[in-house]
């Protein structure tokens, strides 16, 4: 459990409020301040894989003192503002499967400003859980994906191309001219993604295209990319974890996307000046995952993988004597272990996303 006792600045902001009394700004305070504790003591087993961001730092001045807020309630706030469309009623799934499901869950209009040049267009916010999973029907550990009508109409045709006679029974909302910001309308064509995303995850041949796999990560994985290579590695890792969430979600465990992206945040996490508080859990869940893996091409990224936790571990003064032997006996095997590109440098050999190598 993490220690939630305050600190200096918060102290320093509940005794000067007191002082002056305004004590409706220490209340609010201490009720966001439980919020976080409480939010810390609901994590399942997928917890461990996720953000290890915290939100409690952020000051808002006012003009009767201070008022502590934090970003993700500035977030959700500043969505619901921008928000034309927002579903009003969970989506009910049968009972005793356990498979990944799309729900739109808002839609809003970019861009914002009134005086820009650029055509407005309908974002939506897409959410993944899984049907029986009582954790994410409260809103825990979910991950969600902002996408624009024309990446689904791409999808779909893309898809169309190679499997025409596997959407067949897939009816794609068409393009409107005018009233496409008409709630009633993201409305239909909501019902008409969820349709078409569930019936994809059901299907292996359009599951596993490359396709489907940049449609639900590759806007993310640019920008946390882009990120890497300006070093601003906390601010990428927490992109990463949200396209881990997704990705762990519609394959399986084992698979070639979700142990590529498990090592992207191995080496985001150790890649950065100061190694990242999550690296270890991350660490150690990329090398479970790996055990017993046969797949040759998803193993080239095992020996970098296990150089680098040996060096992790280093760091941070745990045994590594383990990874080392295994190291040392797939040496004794043939495998090369000297010389070997880094982690890093194999992810991009792989699956080139930026210039960083």
């Amino acid at each position: 459990m993490k220690n939630f006792a305050p600190t200096y600045l918060q102290l320093l902001v509940i005794t000067t409020n007191i002082e002056v009394g305004n004590y409706n700004i220490v209340e609010m305070y201490c009720m966001n301040v439980h919020a976080a504790i409480a939010k810390s003591h609901h994590h399942d087993d997928e917890s461990t894989e996720g953000s290890t961001q915290e939100a409690m730092e952020t000051e808002v001045k006012s003009e009767n003192g201070v008022e502590v807020t934090t970003p993700v309630e500035e977030k959700i706030q500043e969505e619901k503002e921008d928000q034309i469309w927002r579903r009003t009623e969970r989506r009910s799934f049968a009972e005793g499967a356990y498979i990944a499901r799309f729900e739109v869950l808002s839609a809003r209009i970019l861009p914002q400003s009134e005086g820009s040049n650029s055509k407005k267009f309908v974002l939506y916010m897409i959410q993944v859980r899984m049907e029986c999973n009582e954790a994410e029907l409260k809103n825990e550990n979910v991950a969600a994906i902002e996408r624009r009508y024309t990446e689904l109409l791409n999808l779909f045709e893309l898809l169309k191309k190679d499997h025409a006679n596997l959407l067949n029974e897939i009816t794609f909302p068409k393009k409107k001219l005018i009233g496409n910001f008409s709630p009633s309308l993201i409305e239909e064509r909501s019902k008409a993604f969820e349709t078409f995303l569930d019936y994809i995850v059901t299907v292996p041949a359009l599951r596993d295209s490359e396709y489907f796999l940049e449609f639900l990560q590759g806007d993310e994985l640019k920008k946390a990319c882009a990120l890497l290579d300006e070093r601003r590695n906390e601010q990428a890792v927490t992109i990463l974890e949200n396209c881990f969430k997704i990705l762990n979600k519609i394959y399986l465990d084992k698979s070639k996307p979700v142990l590529l992206l498990l090592c992207r945040l191995v080496a985001a996490c150790t890649s950065s000046p100061i190694v990242l508080a999550s690296a270890e859990q991350w660490a150690s869940l990329a090398l479970r995952r790996f055990e017993h893996v046969s797949d040759v091409e998803t193993l080239v990224l095992y020996i970098p993988l296990l150089q680098t936790c040996v060096s992790l571990y280093n760091q941070k003064g745990k045994d590594s004597k383990i990874l080392e032997e295994r190291l040392e006996e797939m040496g004794k095997r043939g495998i090369k272990i000297k010389g070997t590109l880094s982690l890093q440098q194999t992810i991009h050999t792989m699956d080139p996303r930026s210039e960083t190598a």
